[in-house]
C-alpha cells in the first residue's frame, strides 16, 4: 500500500495488542478472542522485542504533538508480566525526544499483584478495569476458562489498585443481563470508587458468509459499499436498543441530581461537549473517524479495533510507517465513509450532531422508510438525547457563564 499524497496526519491513536487476543478469561460476549483464528496455529502471541521497539519509535516520532499516549490492550496484556512492561518504559524513555509519554493499560484485573501495582503507580499508568457490575451481573458473562465467575478475582485486583493508589477508571460492557439493572450497576461502580465510568453497549451478529469463510462465529462489520447485506440475528447477549436507552436515562437522572462534578460518565461528558459544539473527543460520536488504529502483536495494523479483518489490514510496521498507513487513501476513505454513508433519515435527524450515526460497525438495520445503514442503537440514543436535553442545555449554559456544571444539582428540575 502506497502512501497518500495528502498531508500527513499529525496526531493519531493506536490501540496496541502486545499479546493479541490471548486472555486468561473466556467472556461469553468477547468479540476478540476468536481473532486468534486469523493467525497461524503455531503463532507466538507475544510482540517481539524487534516489533515492540519499532512500534514505540514510530509512534513517538511520527506525531507532531508534545504528549503521546500509549494504549495497551488485549486479550489480557498483564499475561506478559511486569518485566515486559519495564522494557516498554525503557524504550519509551529512549525515544521520547523531549515529549511527555503517558500509558494506559486495559485489564480484567485478575492477575494484578503488589509488584504490578507498584510498577503501575511508579510509572504513572492509568488503568482501565473491566467490570460489569455487582457479582451476579458481572459473572453472567465474564467467566473463566472453566466457566466460573471472575468477580472475586477482579475485586481482589481492584483492592490492590486502591491500596497502592494506582489511578484507575472502569469499563462496563452493557449487555442483555446488566442492562436491566441500571441503578444497581451505576451505584456499584460509584461505590467502589470509580470516578470515571465508561459504558460500552454490546451488540454482535451471528456469522455472515465472510465470517464463516474465516471460521469466525460473529459477523464481520457491514461494508460501506454494501450496507444492505444479509439481515442477521444478534447474539443472545446483545443489549436491546430500547433497554439501552432506558439504562442510560435511568442512570442520568440519578447522576444529574447528585453526582455532577464528582462522578464522570464518559457518554454524558461527550454528549455535553457535542451540545456545546466543542466535540466530545470520542470516535464513535465524531463526524469522521479513521485516526484510531489497532495494532496486533505481530505488527499488523488495522483501520480500527472493531475492524480487525483481512479487508481492513493497512500493513505492517516492519514494512511501512504508521504515518503512511494512517494517511493512506484507504484509511482516509474509511474515515470519510462514516459521514458520507449516512442514510437520509440520519442526515435529517435533529440530534445528528450528537452522535453522527455512532460506530459504522453497528449500522446494520434499516430506517423506517427501508433505507439501509441505520445504527442498531439509533432508538436508544434518540431516547437518551431527548430525555437529557433540558439538563444538558442547562449545564451548557452554566459552563458558558463560567460557572460549574455541578450547580445544576441546586436548580429546580
Amino acid at each position: 500500500m502506497t502512501a497518500s499524497s495528502a498531508p500527513p496526519i499529525t496526531a493519531y491513536h493506536v490501540m496496541t495488542k502486545p499479546i493479541g487476543p490471548i486472555c486468561n478469561l473466556d467472556c461469553t460476549y468477547c468479540f476478540y478472542l476468536e481473532k486468534e483464528k486469523l493467525f497461524p496455529s503455531n503463532e507466538n502471541f507475544r510482540m517481539t522485542d524487534e516489533v515492540l521497539e519499532e512500534y514505540i519509535r514510530q509512534y513517538i516520532h511520527g506525531q507532531s504533538v508534545p504528549e503521546v499516549t500509549f494504549a495497551w490492550q488485549g486479550g489480557e496484556p498483564t499475561l506478559l508480566g511486569v518485566k515486559y512492561f519495564r522494557r516498554i518504559v525503557e524504550l519509551q524513555k529512549k525515544y521520547a525526544d523531549g515529549k511527555t509519554i503517558h500509558n494506559a493499560l486495559q485489564t480484567n484485573g485478575t492477575l494484578l499483584n503488589d509488584e504490578w501495582c507498584e510498577f503501575l503507580v511508579s510509572h504513572g499508568f492509568l488503568v482501565g478495569l473491566s467490570i460489569d457490575g455487582p457479582a451476579r451481573l458481572h459473572d453472567a458473562y465474564r467467566v473463566t476458562k472453566k466457566g466460573g465467575g471472575s468477580y472475586t478475582k477482579v475485586i481482589g485486583g481492584l483492592k490492590l489498585l486502591k491500596k497502592h493508589a494506582v489511578e484507575f477508571n472502569t469499563l462496563t460492557v452493557v449487555n442483555r443481563a446488566n442492562s436491566k439493572h441500571p441503578l444497581d450497576v451505576y451505584r456499584f461502580l460509584r461505590d467502589i470508587g470509580s470516578g470515571y465510568i465508561q459504558f460500552i453497549p454490546l451488540v454482535e451478529r451471528l456469522p455472515d458468509a465472510e465470517a464463516k469463510a474465516l471460521d469466525l462465529d460473529l459477523a464481520t462489520p457491514p461494508r460501506a459499499d454494501n450496507q444492505s447485506g444479509p439481515r442477521l440475528p444478534v447474539t443472545e447477549w446483545s443489549v436491546e436498543p430500547k433497554q439501552y436507552g432506558i439504562f442510560l436515562t435511568t442512570i442520568f437522572d440519578e447522576w444529574v441530581k447528585r453526582d455532577v462534578g464528582k462522578t464522570f460518565v464518559q457518554l454524558f461528558d461527550v454528549t455535553l461537549g457535542n451540545w456545546m459544539g466543542h466535540g466530545g473527543g470520542l470516535c464513535i460520536f465524531s463526524e469522521k473517524c479513521g485516526s484510531a488504529l489497532a495494532m496486533e502483536h505481530n505488527g499488523d495494523v488495522y483501520s480500527c479495533d472493531h475492524y480487525v479483518y483481512p479487508h481492513y489490514k493497512l500493513g505492517n510496521i516492519m514494512q511501512q510507517t504508521l504515518g503512511d498507513m494512517v494517511s493512506s487513501e484507504f484509511q482516509r476513505q474509511f474515515g470519510d465513509d462514516k459521514m458520507s454513508t449516512l442514510p437520509k433519515y440520519c442526515i435529517e435527524c435533529d440530534v445528528r450532531h450528537l452522535c453522527h450515526g455512532e460506530c459504522p460497525k453497528h449500522r446494520f438495520i434499516q430506517t423506517p422508510d427501508g433505507e439501509a445503514g441505520l445504527n442498531y442503537f439509533c432508538a436508544a440514543y434518540k431516547h437518551f438525547f431527548g430525555h437529557s436535553r433540558p439538563a444538558m442545555l442547562k449545564m451548557a449554559d452554566l459552563i458558558r457563564h463560567r460557572r460549574p456544571a455541578a450547580e445544576i444539582m441546586r436548580m429546580p428540575a
